[in-house]
């Protein structure tokens, strides 16, 4: 059956999302590896570190603006996109890794935008986090060791804030990167094939019709 023009917008959008997506990661990344350069991960350090960005490094304020709007806009995109695909009507085994990597993504930035919670060593952010902490432990089997990880094995410090950097900053970071490629990748990929297939189709029907016009002209 041809791909009737609603699904084909549909998809369209979805792709167009894609790209909005995988931008807003590259500025993540690149505002973020600029405030790295004056970042302390630190208990004494991260909160000071911070404000000196803010308010004593030329444009530091705009730097951390949009790296912070960035990573949110990241989130709200990545499950638009979710919604569309499923409104495109998506669910071929051949989009298989479009959903894998978009639900990954999403997780994914979501990750990054939890593990930011801490970096900042603010009240607000220490106690949030101190309580999810104790939702992590509650976990059967994995949740003690999960918070170890976290946490480096005690109380919630530097160590923390260093943990929490690293898994933010290289592990994350990059994942959401490499996943945002994966997913436009597929997206396009699909887009192709569907291009493919309605030519086919159009000539498969325009054979059908001179074939039918043939018959109709001999009898």
């Amino acid at each position: 059956m041809q791909i009737n023009q609603f699904d084909w917008v549909i998809r369209r959008i979805a792709t167009i999302l894609s790209v909005v997506v995988l931008t807003l990661s590259l500025i993540a990344a690149f505002s973020g590896i600029l405030l790295s350069f004056y970042y302390e991960p630190t208990a004494g350090g991260a909160y000071t570190s911070l404000e000196a960005i803010t308010l004593q490094v030329p444009y530091g304020w705009f730097f951390r603006k949009i790296h912070s709007l960035a990573g949110n806009g990241i989130i709200a995109i990545a499950l638009i996109q979710i919604v569309v695909m499923f409104l495109g009507r998506q669910f071929r085994r051949s989009w298989l890794g479009a959903w894998v990597s978009g639900i990954l993504l999403a997780l994914t930035a979501i990750g990054l935008s939890w593990t930011a919670i801490i970096l900042a060593w603010t009240q607000e952010g220490y106690w949030r986090f101190n309580i999810e902490l104790g939702t992590i432990q509650a976990i059967p089997l994995v949740g003690v060791w999960l918070k170890n990880i976290l946490t480096g094995g005690g109380a919630i410090n530097s160590v923390t804030i260093q943990h929490l950097y690293t898994i933010h900053s290289y592990l994350l970071s990059v994942g959401v990167v490499v996943l945002a490629v994966v997913h436009l990748s597929s997206l396009i990929w699909q887009e192709k094939q569907m291009k493919a297939t309605n030519v086919v189709l159009s000539e498969e029907r325009e054979k059908l019709n001179q074939a039918v016009d043939v018959s109709l002209a001999e009898s």
